[in-house]
């Protein structure tokens, strides 16, 4: 994160923008070993969309100039079989915007959060060394 808010202190947000984005996965904790959605397609042979996985979007962005306004994470129940079944989805929203839950729906399905600003404050949340 720190990197992150180094460039943006140095370029300013919508320039950082252009090329850089941050997804902070709540939950995770290192490695995966959290509570929280740990499954976003990293895997390039997993055939999904770019909105459900890290590496499709990350090519939309490079190859189309398509930047991902946010990316589907899942917990599910066996975290190496996928088919097994989902304990529950999350958008991962580009820092500093967060998921929201919309206040109706089922708080499982990603669909039922939007992601929001958490509102960048340069002089509170950037720290310059």
């Amino acid at each position: 994160m720190k990197y992150y808010q180094s460039v943006v202190a140095a370029m300013g947000r919508r320039e950082a923008d252009s090329f850089l984005r941050l997804y902070m996965v709540p939950g995770m904790q290192h490695c995966g070993d959290g509570p929280g959605p740990c499954s976003f397609g990293a895997d390039p042979a997993e055939d999904l969309d770019p909105e459900h996985s890290v590496f499709r979007s990350l090519e939309e962005w490079v190859e189309h100039g398509v930047a991902p306004l946010k990316i589907v994470a899942s917990r599910y129940v066996s975290p190496d079989n996928p088919a097994g079944g989902t304990i529950f989805s999350r958008p991962l929203c580009p820092y500093p915007e967060f998921a929201n839950y919309k206040g109706s729906g089922d708080t499982h399905e990603a669909s039922n959060f939007i992601c929001v600003d958490g509102g960048l404050n340069p002089s509170r949340d950037i720290v310059r060394k």
